[in-house]
């Protein structure tokens, strides 16, 4: 219907009618739609008229019956989320701000090569079609959290794709991938690996898959299960390697420690390591299927519990190789040391972070010595000060992060930091800054996003190479923008979610700013209409409000 397109322009019957104004009937304080379900219907076509919901964010199409999408699709600035299920218009490839794209069951052979320009994206749903490669492209694609190419017609997948550091869920299920090149497994953040059914007949090592908890390849063609192949996995808690033809498995399988269900029914697997029966989580060990030698068919039956009990059972009877490392001594060592050497003198990072520790031990700074230090990350933990010796840091540490904490003030040493380019301090009980803090003359980036902050923090004013203040969720009342202005590096303005009861015309003459981000805030100008044009068009609007 043609009003559901006009529906931020029109004027609503009732404010015809009625001129007392309730709360609820204040039609001029409703925000612009943001979510737009036209699923399951049977449209053929959608209207250039789309363009007129620029606040768009989801936007669901799918089940329909459309042929092609509107050129306009590519003004809707702020959609975050679209559902087409169909082809691709090259109008698409301008959502920049697109985080969710749903493609699956379409008939689609071949993707644009532009798809990289969705650095937005954190969902990408491409299974059920008939692709038969990836872009390469696919690597500029960094923020994407979730990729199914399950049931497709892929034979390799390509290397580049270990450039997406966020990737935490990968499915490449019922595909034709006869290897997996090995700089995947260097792809930090994956958590889920998806390569059943599959034409494998090896797996790739996982030198850096340190937080990989599923790896599921069953339905391949796997002969060898090495201890490369385990050895680094110490998250995984889900191993599922059921139908294909593995002969033996390895004592390393005793390094997963996390390990709670082993799927390896219906292989090749003749005699297992004894050991197994000690890990300390298993709750589900599938193995029917397998010319088992050692254990009678009847124990199989009797399900996990017994057969670990008939495996702990064993070990003592089992002699161990000579030369060879005993499975228990494997299995006593520390799946990592409390301190990363590698990390401060390669990566010149100190890390101390999810650790939920009240105080940072001594020896991690102990051991930075002389090492240059430039990225320093001890956050999401307990701590209610910063370490005092963070200024042993002083002559080189350029990045600090201490969000997520439990910090009320900031300690002076922080502001000796002269280096100091980056400071996230968000999520913590932070209510004000020390004047010191206009020490840190380099600082560019400051995160003080949902601390406890009623007033702006002047002394931001007065450090001029300042870029980005991020301070969304506090209960700032309010902003000077005289002093605003004359911060002339500031970009990024992030004010979401305070208490500002009115906004001052006169920002609007900082016009350096380019991302000025107002929402949520209690004043009545300007209205959510203008916001969602974006910052020049509230700038533009400001200016125009100062009396002359």
């Amino acid at each position: 219907p043609q009003h559901v397109w006009r529906i931020n322009l029109d004027t609503p019957e009732e404010a015809h009618q009625n001129l007392s104004f309730g709360a609820a009937d204040r039609w001029w304080e409703q925000t612009d739609l943001t979510k737009l379900i036209l699923a399951s219907n049977k449209l053929r076509c959608l209207s250039e008229d789309v363009k007129l919901l620029p606040a768009l964010t989801v936007l669901d199409v799918h089940d329909n019956q459309l042929t092609s999408l509107p050129s306009a699709l590519g003004q809707l600035e702020n959609l975050q989320k679209l559902d087409v299920r169909q082809s691709i218009p090259a109008e698409l490839l301008q959502l920049t701000h697109l985080r969710s794209l749903l493609l699956q069951h379409n008939e689609l052979s071949h993707l644009p090569d532009g798809f990289g320009q969705l650095v937005s994206l954190e969902e990408l749903d491409l299974s059920n079609n008939h692709l038969t490669d990836v872009p390469t492209s696919f690597a500029l694609l960094v923020n994407l959290v979730r990729l199914n190419l399950a049931c497709n017609q892929l034979k390799n997948l390509p290397a580049d794709l270990s450039a997406m550091k966020s990737l935490r869920q990968l499915d490449c299920t019922k595909n034709y991938l006869e290897t997996v090149p090995s700089k995947l497994a260097t792809m930090a953040s994956l958590e889920q690996l998806y390569l059943r059914k599959n034409k494998l007949r090896s797996l790739p090592d996982f030198p850096s898959c340190k937080l990989l908890k599923e790896l599921h390849a069953g339905e391949n063609q796997i002969e060898i299960l090495n201890a490369e192949n385990l050895k680094h996995l110490n998250s995984l808690s889900v191993l599922e390697l059921r139908d294909n033809k593995i002969k033996s498995v390895p004592e390393e399988i005793t390094l997963l420690q996390k390990l709670e269900r082993l799927d390896l029914a219906n292989n090749d697997i003749s005699r297992l390591p004894y050991a197994l029966g000690n890990l300390p989580q298993l709750k589900f060990l599938a193995l029917e299927g397998n010319p088992l030698r050692t254990i009678r068919r009847d124990l199989l039956q009797k399900g996990t519990q017994e057969l670990l009990k008939y495996l702990r059972s064993k070990i003592q009877d089992d002699v161990t190789t000579p030369g060879e490392e005993p499975p228990v001594t494997a299995m006593t060592l520390p799946s990592e040391s409390k301190i990363n050497m590698h990390a401060i003198t390669s990566l010149k990072l100190l890390d101390y972070s999810e650790k939920q520790a009240a105080v940072i031990p001594e020896e991690l700074f102990d051991a930075v010595r002389s090492h240059p230090v430039a990225t320093l990350n001890f956050s999401k933990n307990q701590l209610k000060e910063i370490p005092p010796r963070i200024v042993e840091l002083k002559d080189s540490v350029c990045d600090v992060n201490l969000g997520f904490n439990r910090l009320s003030s900031l300690s002076l040493e922080l502001c000796t930091l002269p280096k100091l380019t980056h400071l996230d301090i968000r999520n913590n009980f932070l209510t004000s800054l020390p004047e010191e803090t206009a020490a840190l003359t380099r600082l560019q980036i400051i995160n003080l996003s949902f601390n406890r902050f009623k007033v702006f923090p002047s002394v931001l004013y007065h450090i001029p190479a300042l870029e980005t203040i991020l301070l969304s969720n506090n209960q700032v009342g309010s902003i000077d923008p005289l002093q605003l202005k004359k911060m002339e590096k500031l970009g990024t303005l992030d004010l979401q979610n305070n208490d500002l009861l009115q906004v001052p015309p006169e920002l609007g003459n900082c016009e350096n700013l380019r991302t000025l981000l107002l929402e949520g805030n209690p004043f009545r100008t300007p209205r959510a209409a203008v916001l969602a044009k974006g910052t020049a068009a509230v700038l533009e609007y400001l200016r125009s409000r100062i009396p002359t």
